[in-house]
């Protein structure tokens, strides 16, 4: 049972969609150079109107492009080719992209900031930010379980299951669930930005 908080952030799994099986494709999209907040990897990202994508640090809102998985760049002090698990802020690199899963109907795990009740099965929830683990270059967001799980019809994520393993189980002190974004998806806005 998980009963300390590891946090993730947000680890796809699958896809709601009946089209074919979950593969995890990533798209490339630029990260400006000298962008100046870090990305981990398992946080979301948005498309941004100068064509780059930047950290989401939405909570209640989102407008998430997808889930970054890591990024390339040139690295400026050695000159290589460096492909890494996360983005550290600054890097001046004209060549910096991100490898994003932007498929809007991806599933995901997250862990929960608490206990997650079988009653929030299919309730919408927004979501813990929190700076990501620079040792490892993972992200540490959560789900707001303790005080957004209803029927608000904007915030970003849906509950649709709980992590299927041994060691987890609905009521658990740090519940890992499984979601699915629920409002802000770029590719379901038909504004645009």
């Amino acid at each position: 049972m998980p009963s300390t908080a590891t946090p993730y952030g947000a680890r796809p799994v699958g896809t709601t969609s009946s089209s074919g099986s979950f593969s995890a494709k990533v798209r490339h999209y630029q990260i400006a150079s000298a962008y100046d907040t870090s990305i981990f990897f398992g946080d979301f990202v948005k498309l941004v109107t100068a064509g780059t994508v930047e950290k989401d640090a939405g909570t209640t809102t989102a407008t998430p492009i997808g889930i970054f998985m890591g990024c390339t760049y040139t690295d400026p002090n050695t000159s290589q080719k460096t492909f890494a698990q996360m983005w550290t802020a600054d890097v001046a690199a004209s060549d910096a992209y991100a490898y994003v899963i932007d498929d809007p109907d991806v599933i995901f795990e997250m862990q929960c900031d608490g206990s997650a009740a079988q009653t929030t099965l299919g309730s919408n929830v927004a979501i813990t930010q929190t700076a990501g683990t620079t040792t490892i270059g993972t992200s540490k967001n959560t789900v707001d379980i303790s005080t957004s799980a209803a029927t608000t019809a904007t915030l970003p994520l849906r509950i649709i299951d709980v992590v299927q393993t041994p060691n987890n189980a609905w009521a658990d002190s740090y519940t890992d669930i499984v979601v699915k974004f629920n409002a802000g998806h770029l590719m379901d806005n038909t504004t645009g930005i």
